[in-house]
């Protein structure tokens, strides 16, 4: 996609990460994809969450967390963390991707950007189905996952998550 490109969190991106989060908070809606920076926000702060960031990529294979930035006004406009591992929770209710866009930035392209970048990293991480799940109510997001080539494997109900999730398979 012209005019985007996916970033690794850093310090010069902190006040732009910030205002992401705030504007989901500001319409009561949770953060997905964001490699735990809601939670860590709440819990301590930017620089504990980059330090977090810096764990994951030195896992084998790395899980990196990218912000999705517009080039013309370098806003954050998405958000996309990557789990290329082969865990029970992540093969049945999290998935390899979690992503999310910037409120007032969806129906623009970057869902489905940001999930074919992740798909890539995925299979460069030896990942030939890829997870992807969503809330059974989130059709923008089933319908990014399709469009990206995903099919449905199963929609169940998540006793951690407390809510229907269907999961969708990228084979790659």
């Amino acid at each position: 996609m012209e005019g985007v490109r996916l970033v690794l969190p850093a310090m010069e991106y902190k006040e732009r990460a910030l205002d992401y989060i705030r504007a989901f908070h500001e319409r009561g809606e949770e953060v997905h994809g964001s490699g735990s920076l809601d939670r860590f926000l709440r819990e301590s702060t930017y620089e504990a969450w980059l330090e977090k960031i810096d764990a994951d990529l030195a896992h084998d294979p790395p899980e990196p967390t990218y912000l999705c930035l517009r080039e013309a006004d370098g806003c954050v406009v998405g958000m996309v963390n990557i789990r290329p591992v082969f865990s029970e929770f992540i093969l049945t209710e999290a998935g390899h991707v979690g992503y999310s866009v910037h409120p007032t930035e969806r129906r623009k392209g970057y869902a489905s950007f940001m999930l074919q970048e992740a798909v890539k990293v995925c299979r460069a991480a030896g990942v030939r189905d890829v997870v992807i799940t969503c809330e059974a109510g989130n059709a923008a997001s089933a319908g990014v996952i399709v469009k990206c080539g995903g099919a449905l494997d199963a929609e169940f109900y998540s006793q951690r998550f407390e809510e229907t999730i269907r999961r969708y398979i990228i084979r790659t």
